[in-house]
């Protein structure tokens, strides 16, 4: 006798505009029974709920929604090595808690769904941890995976630029490694995940930065212009939505421009 596998679908929900879900996201939302919703505390209470409503209008009762606290990270300032060990460390908790849901929230041939910030491909861990799980062999389920919109989308589309130069490479980095790619070569530069406003250690007055917080939220904040004339407002802006909400996501791109573009 076959026992029916669970089914996850893992779906990319854009950079926090409801209008971002695509019509893949939205007939996958429809399909599914159980959400698995992995808030980050009452600080950022504002994505949960953003979830929670996504789910209304789009959700095909009867569903369920499961929500849980995301395991805590150790993000203080560390070198490479230690950097990895706390990453690795949360990640294999963060394994711990989806294989519970999935063996105990769901039952055989169910649909569940996690939803995921952005795209799932990038700077996300989902994908990581099922196959983690996965490898452990204790939970049989098949993975689905919807992509989204990413904040690097929505960040060029809100500024109104492409992301790349003609014939010139584009790098996507974590800001922690922002001076290793810039030592590379002269491509422009998507900086995500910056917990230390670390575009202000970049130097050169041909640098422009497009920053934007918040994107896709009522929220949003954007700045565009030559780095060494704009990153004080960044920081203070930055300062004072933190303050504000308790929490702040940014995403930035860093761009030479020849002074006859500029």
């Amino acid at each position: 006798m076959t026992t029916e596998r669970r089914q996850i679908l893992v779906i990319g929900i854009g950079a926090g505009d409801p209008d971002q879900l695509t019509l893949g996201a939205v007939k996958a939302i429809r399909r599914t029974d159980v959400f698995f919703i992995v808030g980050k505390g009452q600080d950022k209470s504002s994505l949960t709920d953003l979830r929670h409503s996504m789910l209304q209008e789009h959700g095909q009762q009867p569903y369920r929604v499961v929500e849980v606290t995301d395991p805590s990270r150790d993000r203080r300032p560390m070198d490479r090595s230690d950097y990895t060990s706390a990453v690795q460390d949360w990640r294999t908790r963060r394994a711990d808690l989806f294989e519970r849901l999935m063996r105990e929230e769901m039952s055989a041939g169910e649909t569940g769904a996690f939803l995921v910030w952005g795209d799932p491909s990038l700077y996300d861990s989902t994908l990581g941890i099922l196959n983690d799980i996965e490898a452990r062999g204790s939970v049989s389920a098949s993975v689905e995976v919807v992509p989204g919109i990413t904040s690097v989308s929505t960040l060029a589309a809100r500024h109104r630029i492409p992301l790349n130069q003609v014939g010139r490479p584009l790098h996507i980095t974590p800001a922690r490694r922002l001076s290793d790619v810039g030592q590379n070569d002269d491509g422009d530069i998507v900086v995500m995940l910056d917990a230390h406003e670390s575009f202000t250690q970049v130097e050169g007055d041909d640098v422009w930065i497009y920053w934007g917080a918040y994107l896709g939220t009522p929220d949003e904040l954007l700045v565009a212009g030559r780095l060494a004339e704009v990153a004080d407002r960044i920081r203070r802006l930055r300062s004072e939505a933190r303050a504000r909400h308790g929490w702040i996501m940014d995403t930035y791109l860093l761009r030479i421009v020849a002074p006859t573009d500029a």
